[in-house]
């Protein structure tokens, strides 16, 4: 009888919030484990090692995306057959691979969010890293067509596909464990981070491969070389989780005595939200990945641009973006995320076809214009962390951010390149920047329906 009376409190208990779990031994030592350093003293992270922690796994993760992108030209050579009727052919395989690595990011967005929500964000990260470092290396060493035929293209995807799914997993893990490390009243500061360092992953990337070609011949390039950015990407993978190692998780104790949330139930309870994050990604995501990275190629395909001078061009433009990110955050936790939003939106609706139809061949020409669009740029990407962080509750914050963010990344970020130079090869050029225009008016009237949230507490 004794035994009954304890026990029967205790299953009433569950039956009034069945989103209560207890906690397992192990994940109780575990939770000993993050909050004790080896002394038993309190484990004292700081918020500029959490910053770090997640910035320079996020920096590697996309030095080793976008280094594919920056190389494209000298991979369409060596991996896909030349055709000998339009020169286009191989560079538009080269990008639908670009392309088909994206759409597993929404994958990568909902099963690296699940496992951010379920069993913290610091072993997502770890994850996300260590598939990328993997796809990075089998990138270095794909065969070329010549040697191994319809082989190479085929371990080209699937390596892609890897890097793909870590990506999507990326951004939702890492934009939820910055904005739950930030401070009050610096969630804009924080989140702006998530794209000063995909932007360093950028820079680094593009002066490498810049540096690459600058150094060798074109032909030692094509031969050797742009496999060597990618094996130094599979090095720095390493670098990126060690830094991690030292991270506090962000997950609240609460959350994890919480019964642990469904694969799809951030989809499932939360509909409207998921689609808001859709309508607050499209714009920016084709603006971003225009500009940031498939300006240079659009300037070789229209104009004739020099390929070792694009690469220049690309490295000085995103050296300028990634000083204005902390720029943008903190006027956001001032001013509030809606107004730099809107400016972002109107101003590429209005003059992304007047901008790109000022892209010449002359070094300058592009430079300005690459410049231009990254301060219009900046009102989207250095909030959007925050931003969407903000739209879900914790308990399924994760995922909630990822499958939506990462599904339309893939529908408009990721086919930029392929729908540019599609144009192109079809002889309607021109199309392209229109595209841009009409996506971003789109993104301005869902930015006209959002709340502010800058001041709000997150909740935890």
């Amino acid at each position: 009888m004794i035994t009954c009376r304890l026990i029967l409190p205790q299953r009433r208990a569950k039956e009034k919030d069945p989103e209560r779990r207890t906690m397992t031994r192990a994940e109780q030592a575990e939770d000993v484990r993050r909050e004790r350093a080896p002394d038993g003293a309190p484990r004292q992270v700081s918020q500029l090692r959490q910053l770090a922690a997640a910035s320079v796994g996020n920096a590697v993760e996309w030095y080793d995306w976008y280094a594919y992108s920056f190389l494209a030209v000298y991979i369409a050579d060596r991996v896909f057959p030349k055709d000998t009727g339009n020169s286009l052919v191989p560079l538009l395989s080269t990008f639908a691979v670009f392309a088909v690595g994206f759409f597993m990011r929404p994958v990568g967005g909902l099963l690296m969010g699940a496992v951010a929500d379920r069993r913290g964000r610091r072993t997502a990260l770890t994850l996300t890293i260590l598939l990328m470092g993997g796809g990075s290396l089998l990138v270095a060493v794909t065969p070329t067509y010549a040697a191994a035929g319809v082989l190479a293209p085929i371990v080209l995807v699937v390596a892609r596909l890897v890097q793909g799914l870590s990506v999507g997993g990326e951004f939702a893990a890492s934009t939820t464990f910055l904005v739950e490390s930030a401070g009050p009243g610096r969630r804009g500061l924080f989140s702006s981070f998530q794209y000063v360092s995909t932007t360093a992953g950028q820079l680094l990337a593009s002066g490498t491969a810049a540096l690459l070609a600058g150094v060798l011949t074109d032909g030692q390039m094509g031969e050797w070389g742009w496999r060597l950015v990618f094996l130094i990407g599979a090095v720095f993978s390493l670098i990126g989780l060690w830094v991690r190692s030292g991270a506090r998780e962000t997950r609240s104790a609460q959350q994890r005595a919480a019964a642990r949330p469904g694969l799809f139930e951030a989809l499932r309870r939360y509909p409207r939200q998921s689609l808001l994050i859709c309508g607050i990604t499209a714009g920016g995501t084709l603006a971003y990945y225009t500009w940031t990275t498939y300006l240079p190629t659009y300037a070789q395909v229209n104009v004739g641009f020099d390929k070792s001078e694009a690469l220049t061009v690309g490295t000085l433009s995103l050296l300028f973006f990634a000083l204005l990110q902390p720029l943008g955050g903190m006027l956001s936790d001032r001013v509030g995320r809606k107004p730099l939003l809107l400016g972002f939106a109107l101003g590429f609706a209005v003059l992304a076809v007047p901008l790109l139809h000022l892209v010449t061949d002359a070094f300058w020409s592009l430079l300005l214009v690459q410049c231009a669009g990254m301060v219009l740029l900046t009102g989207y990407t250095a909030v959007a962390a925050a931003v969407n962080a903000e739209v879900f509750p914790a308990r399924v914050r994760a995922a909630g951010i990822g499958f939506p963010y990462s599904l339309t990344v893939a529908l408009f970020g990721g086919t930029a390149p392929y729908v540019g130079t599609w144009f192109k090869q079809a002889g309607h050029a021109d199309f392209f920047p229109w595209y841009v225009s009409a996506l971003c008016l789109v993104s301005f009237v869902v930015y006209l329906t959002l709340p502010e949230t800058a001041k709000q507490k997150l909740e935890t």
